[in-house]
């Protein structure tokens, strides 16, 4: 078992090796990233970063992705030196990750008329399912049974267009998302139970081991002080998202 302990005294240089720390915000889930009416980046992902960033004793440089693939894509270009995504054993060959801090639920949504009744039907009936490519819901289908019938699209507009139209049986996303397409698509359903947990965690690239230790002691002080709960519970793009109570959790 995995035990915290007070992580070594640790310098900007050991997170940012250019001086300057550079956020990769992955835009693509807007449950945990947005934008406010400037533009500017929002919720919990950038909480956070603001949070590491004040102990390290710098300001931030956010930058902004439109989807997960390209952050994880980019890790071994000296791009980014923080970043939040889902744990996936493809994106840990380059990305060192801590432990999950939030869970978020995967889920699968089905037009009306479909014959699909419950999760276990996609596979059943051999559902055509659509996903966004390099997402970590696509990358979970893409090994489990059923991959054959697996369609990925660069975003999920092209993704959804592809649902109205008749060319994909069903949709895989975060489950927030598939509610919100649901309830705009009068007789579409999100089925149960989730097919996955999307276990959302902080990186940095590989071998940055004194960075990563100390990264894992921040995530711990915050959850022992509540940091994780307050970000959480205050107003911001991430309904229904919840907080890992220990941060050995398996989700």
């Amino acid at each position: 078992m995995a035990i915290d302990r007070p992580a070594a005294p640790v310098r900007l240089t050991d997170y940012a090796p250019g001086g300057v720390l550079r956020v990769a915000i992955n835009h693509g889930n807007p449950i945990l990233a947005g934008r406010d009416a400037a533009g500017a980046p929002t919720g919990i992902s950038v909480d956070l970063a603001r949070a590491l960033a004040a102990r390290l004793g710098v300001a931030p440089v956010f930058l902004a992705f439109d989807r997960a693939a390209d952050v994880s894509a980019a890790a071994d270009r000296d791009a980014w030196d923080l970043c939040f995504l889902a744990v996936d054993p493809q994106r840990a060959q380059t990305i060192a990750f801590t432990r999950p801090y939030v869970g978020i639920e995967g889920r699968c949504l089905v037009p009306p008329g479909s014959a699909a009744q419950d999760a276990g039907d996609v596979l059943r009936l051999s559902l055509r399912i659509g996903a966004v490519e390099g997402s970590a819901y696509a990358l979970h289908l893409s090994r489990a049974p059923g991959a054959a019938q697996l369609v990925l699209f660069a975003g999920l507009t092209a993704a959804v267009a592809a649902l109205d139209a008749g060319a994909v049986d069903g949709l895989a996303g975060i489950g927030q998302a598939m509610q919100a397409l649901a309830a705009a698509r009068p007789g579409a359903r999100v089925l149960t139970p989730p097919f996955m947990q999307i276990r959302q965690a902080m990186g940095l690239p590989e071998g940055r081991t004194a960075a990563l230790a100390h990264l894992q002691a921040f995530l711990s002080a915050t959850a022992a002080d509540g940091t994780p709960a307050a970000i959480h519970d205050a107003p911001g793009p991430a309904p229904g998202a919840g907080w890992c109570p220990r941060q050995d959790s398996n989700l």
